[in-house]
């Protein structure tokens, strides 16, 4: 049977959910978001997950557990996560097709909802 996955993760995001979460006693992984705010209209948020929430989508990518928020799974279908170290800036770098722009700093972007039709349509496939 195919896993569904709102979004996925490279090998080195994987490995950098697995540092995060192992460095802090009794976290799961981490859980991803978006709320509102920056100036091109929303923010991705990652947080620390010690108690999963049941009602959030689950990625597991070679023991890297995400939790995807469920106010934030249409902005985040077909995201794909990875994790770069550069010059000026280290983190997350979200690949998101869902993404019609970002400001200047790259701190925020704007996004556009994935129809709602595809995800409930990938999520059947998968639970065939």
């Amino acid at each position: 049977m195919a896993r569904f996955s709102v979004m996925t993760l490279t090998e080195k995001a994987a490995e950098r959910v697995q540092e995060i979460a192992s460095s802090r006693e009794g976290a799961h992984g981490i859980r991803i978001g978006v709320k509102k705010g920056g100036c091109a209209g929303m923010e991705y948020t990652i947080d620390l997950v010690t108690q999963p929430n049941p009602k959030d989508d689950h990625v597991e990518h070679r023991g890297a557990h995400v939790y995807v928020a469920p106010e934030a799974a249409l902005f985040l279908l077909g995201t794909e996560m990875d994790f770069e170290v550069g010059t000026l800036r280290t983190g997350f770098v979200f690949r998101n097709p869902n993404q019609s722009s970002a400001c200047g700093c790259g701190e925020s972007v704007e996004l556009k909802p994935a129809d709602l039709k595809a995800l409930a349509e990938a999520r059947a496939a998968a639970d065939a």
